[in-house]
This record gives structure tokens, sequence and C-alpha cells, in this order.
């Protein structure tokens, strides 16, 4: 029997604009040139046997088409890929599409992927309830969401013996409240979830982190991490 040592990675928001001329830098200087900041990171510390999750955001394309040349740039870098949709990922209209076209490249949408003895699980979320903003459309995403989060729980190998969430959205507002997000992370027993979508510093504040009620937190956008991949978990594989 062979054992595989591999590490899993993650990142959100690449915000990748390669076809559609959408620079990030207008955000902060920061931004400019992050594309190369991330693949010099990720060149430096993933090999072929690793896997990184990437957490929504990826391409500002609006059409399927129009995403070949940012899919090229991930696919290109090592290691395996584990995507989920983001609010800004227009070109991700159908599962059966992106897998279809992108082959290489693993998408979560109610169903999930197995790394090791860990199951890989995810969906985008949604804005959840506060007492700022919140719509009777955002009480009927944030309803669907949840239910997509327990499909692609409901898909876990029962020899998994971790589960780890992927979502775009905080699984939570930003007082920290309890949700339908973390009462099904918490009735799956899932063990660590990494979001993104937060930017600049008092958005990353609102961010759930660290260890609550069991469960670890991460958040993983781009800009939090300075453009560098957050190792989260050296794992193995048995062949």
């Amino acid at each position: 029997m062979m054992v595989i040592k591999m590490a899993i990675y993650a990142i959100g928001d690449l915000h990748l604009s390669f076809s559609s001329n959408k620079p990030m830098n207008k955000f902060g200087e920061h931004w400019d040139m992050h594309y190369e900041k991330i693949k010099d990171d990720w060149l430096s510390c993933v090999s072929d046997s690793d896997t990184v999750l990437i957490s929504g955001d990826i391409s500002w394309a609006m059409k399927l088409e129009e995403a070949k040349e940012d899919m090229m740039f991930i696919s290109q870098l090592p290691g395996r890929k584990i995507l989920i949709k983001g609010n800004h990922d227009y070109w991700w209209q159908s599962y059966n599409k992106v897998a279809a076209v992108y082959h290489e490249l693993s998408f979560i949408q109610n169903n999930s992927y197995q790394v090791g003895s860990i199951a890989i699980c995810g969906t985008r979320g949604w804005l959840c309830p506060n007492e700022r903003n919140f719509t009777k459309n955002d009480k009927k995403i944030y309803n669907r969401e949840c239910n997509r989060l327990e499909l692609s729980l409901s898909t876990v190998n029962k020899a998994c013996e971790d589960i780890y969430v992927m979502l775009h959205y905080p699984p939570t507002n930003d007082r920290f409240e309890s949700s339908g997000f973390t009462e099904v992370l918490k009735k799956y027993s899932v063990s660590k979830v990494l979001y993104g979508h937060l930017h600049g510093h008092n958005a990353f504040k609102a961010g759930i982190k660290g260890l609550v009620d069991g469960i670890e937190y991460h958040l993983v956008s781009a800009d939090y991490l300075n453009f560098k991949l957050k190792k989260i978990t050296d794992c193995e594989e048995q062949l």
C-alpha cells in the first residue's frame, strides 16, 4: 500500500479578468497585478498532489466562453482545484456546462468531493438575516442556499473522517448570530468552514473567525490573505 502525503490550501475572490478588462486596482493599490502575486505564491507552495479550494468570485466574465483565459490561468497551476460559485460568477450558469468544458477542474453544486479522508462540500451562500438589509427576495435566496448546503453535505461518503465546507458568503451576519447555515454545519458535524466575499479592513471585521461551537471558520478572501494561499491542513491518501 502506497501513502501519498498532500496538503489542502484555500483562497477566494481571485477576480480574474483576462478577457473582460476589469482591473481590480481601482479598489486599492494592493490589488495591482494581484493575479501575479497569487500565482507566485501558488507556485512556491502547491505541488501536483495538493488540493486548492477556491471559494467563489473566480472570474469577472459574463459568459462561459469569456471565462476561458481565466480558467486556463487556474488550470495551468499545480494541484487539484475545487471551486464554488460566487455572487459575481455570472459565467457559471449551469454545473453541467462548466464541468463539461473545464473537466480538469472540480465544481461543487449540490455535490461533494473527497480528498484523502476529508469530504469537501459547499454552496455559494447568501446574505444572512440582519437588522439593516434583508428583503423578502434575500430570504428566498437564503433559504434556497441553506437547502443547497444540506444537499451537498448529504452526498458525503460515510467513510470520510472529516468534513470541510466552502462558502462564498460568510455563514453569519456581522453580529455573528446563529443562522440557517450554521445550524446545518452543526447538524453534519462540519469541522472547518472556508469563505470569502469580504473586502477591506472594515468588512474583514464582520466575518466570523476561529473556533466557534466546535467549528473552525477561515476567511480566505485573496486580499485578506495578502494574495497568498492559506494552508488549511496536511493529509494523506492511501493507494
